[in-house]
């Protein structure tokens, strides 16, 4: 496989993003010379890093989004503290999209802006989640809704860690996957997995270095998020992110073409995506209340304005705020018992 660098183009404050295998090996090229000294934050049992003679502690974090939480962002800022972090040394975040949200966002807050590197080892982490600068943690009312921009100094992807990836992770990766292929229009499966990745990276890393701060064109990004996001929450995180994110898509579409926005066609184009090329389920298998998923989507961070969702229509994805409850209640009511 090739090794791929892809550039998220913001200044002073650009990054690479490193697609291949053993580039984990890497990091300390990206460590800060004023770095004396490092945390590594991740869960048990996932990869080490070597970070030979640099001083280094290793803080881990518990599995599952109960633990992506303020609480966990004041348990390692304690550990920050007591090994003696400064605002000049580094975090390096190892683990899936999970580990580099709460990491990050622990990075952002330590003295107000601690560098962050990213060492993404899950398929979800490399294609979307640890690139761009978007951290945060959850409360009972939302996902992701406490959070900063934190840009990291890089993120490696290193390939060799999807090789033992359990099918479920594999999944989960694939559904934000899915979301590129409408965003680009290309069938990613039918790439190798470093152009896979590296494509995906390349979409993002565009859009990040148009839109930071999800002003614009970055909103695009959050395709099937809206009700993705709703139906974790409602959930109780039963469904994970990725197979969430690929529900949302079909239903997107249903919405979209119940909106007089794309034809029958293109939704049927959506459930053969998600169902037959990505082979993900195309909606839930437990019961969800409607009424408890319309109030998740409204506190959705695109909510700006009534109900917002990311559309397709003829010319391409677009931010479509304030659709009537009404409709999308009954949209979701049939999506739901199909």
């Amino acid at each position: 496989m090739s090794r791929h660098e892809v550039v998220v183009e913001l200044g002073e404050r650009s990054y690479p993003v490193i697609v291949g295998r053993g580039v984990s090996g890497e990091v300390e090229r990206f460590i800060p010379a004023t770095a004396r000294r490092a945390v590594i934050v991740t869960q048990e049992g996932l990869p080490t890093i070597d970070l030979r003679a640099f001083p280094h502690t290793t803080l881990r974090i518990g599995r599952g989004e109960e633990h992506k939480t303020l609480a966990t962002i004041e348990d390692l800022c304690r550990g920050f503290a007591a090994f003696g972090l400064t605002r000049n040394d580094v975090v390096v975040a190892v683990g899936g999209g999970m580990v580099t949200d709460v990491a990050g966002f622990a990075a952002s807050t330590w003295h107000r802006g601690t560098a962050v590197v990213h060492v993404a080892t899950s398929l979800l982490g490399m294609v979307d989640a640890a690139i761009g600068g978007k951290t945060g943690v959850n409360i009972p009312e939302g996902k992701n809704l406490v959070g900063a921009f934190w840009q990291p100094n890089a993120v490696l992807c290193d390939l060799d860690h999807l090789d033992s990836l359990p099918p479920s992770e594999i999944r989960c990766g694939l559904g934000e996957v899915a979301k590129y292929h409408f965003i680009s229009g290309r069938d990613m499966l039918a790439m190798d997995l470093d152009e896979r990745v590296a494509t995906c990276a390349r979409i993002k890393a565009r859009i990040v270095s148009e839109d930071e701060r999800e002003g614009g064109a970055r909103a695009l990004l959050n395709y099937g998020h809206t009700l993705a996001h709703a139906i974790e929450t409602v959930g109780r995180h039963s469904v994970a992110h990725g197979e969430a994110v690929a529900m949302g898509l079909v239903f997107a579409a249903r919405l979209a073409h119940r909106l007089g926005r794309i034809d029958s066609n293109r939704v049927q184009q959506h459930h053969e995506v998600v169902g037959q090329v990505y082979g993900l389920a195309e909606r839930p298998t437990n019961s969800l209340d409607v009424d408890e998923l319309l109030v998740a989507m409204t506190r959705d961070k695109k909510a700006t304005s009534g109900l917002t969702f990311v559309l397709d229509s003829v010319r391409g994805l677009e931010v479509v705020p304030d659709i009537d409850p009404a409709i999308v209640s009954s949209v979701l009511t049939e999506y739901l018992a199909s």
